[in-house]
């Protein structure tokens, strides 16, 4: 009976040395299923934000020496720089009849990337992409979306006004060419960001004391024009803060209450804004809500200075 006992502990012990996970984090050589066994399958379709990039996938640690021993190190360096010094965990397989697609992350102190990588059926490198990469604080939220062909579908997105401004661009792995082609581009920045600034009341009479042009630039200005009287005066207010995370736009009619002073308010609008005039300058300043017309972030507070128009040459 013991020597019973002791064979099947001989069994049970060698039957785990033999199936124990390869360490993946030193710098010998291990075999292509080892290296593969780290990557859990990810079940497609899926969703990466940056946001939870650092808590996506495995725990496991694979130095660069294992790493590079299945993937180019020009293509590894993409990601963690020649100094090499970032921590990689395996993030997930996607596995296909002719090639796998790996994802990996790459955490360097606070920053984490994720990127693609392509083995073929005999584990040979093909190629690689960044999918999320550390960026600036521009208020942005970046995504992936994979789709099951897999198509890579990288997203920006943010919210100015209530309005999504977003831009995805869908990559896919070409096997003719031997690395991703661009195959979704998908934008409404431009049309957003680039349409022009209407100005309704440009062409109205501007002969009176007060009236012209005030600027910083070309998304921030008022425009003062001719009222009904030399009391009143058309206006038109545009203005964009935070690199244009909050936007302001006006149009309405200013009375004026004394030399310099004058005065925005007008039935049934909660808005009220004071208007004061020095010199060549206006400075608006908001009395009461004006939130129907403005980001939550950004009141009527600013003041802008009158553009010198051109005098006429005679000859």
């Amino acid at each position: 009976m013991h020597k019973i006992y002791a064979l099947l502990l001989f069994f049970l012990f060698f039957y785990s040395c033999k199936h124990d996970k390869a360490s993946l984090s030193g710098t010998e050589k291990v075999s292509a299923g080892d290296f593969l066994h780290a990557f859990a399958d990810i079940k497609l379709p899926a969703y990466i934000g940056d946001t939870a990039l650092k808590n996506f996938g495995d725990t496991t640690v694979i130095s660069t020496t294992v790493f590079t021993q299945f993937i180019a190190d020009t293509a590894l360096k993409r990601f963690t720089g020649n100094a090499g010094k970032a921590i990689i965990h395996p993030a997930g397989i996607i596995r296909k009849k002719e090639r796998d697609f790996l994802l990996a992350t790459f955490t360097a102190g606070r920053q984490t990337s994720l990127g693609v990588f392509v083995l073929d059926d005999k584990h040979r490198f093909l190629s690689s992409f960044p999918l999320l990469t550390p960026g600036e604080k521009d208020d942005y939220k970046y995504s992936v979306s994979i789709t099951e062909e897999p198509t890579f579908i990288l997203k920006k997105e943010k919210r100015i006004n209530n309005i999504s401004l977003y831009t995805r661009n869908g990559y896919a792995y070409s096997p003719s060419a031997k690395t991703f082609s661009n195959v979704l581009n998908d934008s409404n920045e431009d049309t957003a960001r680039n349409s022009e600034i209407i100005n309704p009341i440009d062409t109205f009479p501007a002969v009176n004391k007060y009236s012209g042009d005030y600027i910083k630039d070309k998304k921030n200005f008022i425009s003062v024009r001719d009222g009904k009287n030399a009391n009143a005066y058309f206006f038109f207010v545009h203005f964009e803060k935070s690199t244009g995370n909050c936007v302001g736009e006006l149009k309405g009619v200013l009375n004026l209450t004394g030399e310099k002073n004058g005065i925005f308010t007008e039935s049934g609008d909660p808005c009220v804004i004071r208007f004061r005039f020095a010199g060549s300058t206006v400075t608006l300043k908001e009395e009461d809500n004006c939130g129907n017309h403005r980001g939550i972030t950004c009141p009527f507070d600013f003041t802008f200075k009158k553009k010198k128009t051109e005098k006429a040459k005679h000859g």
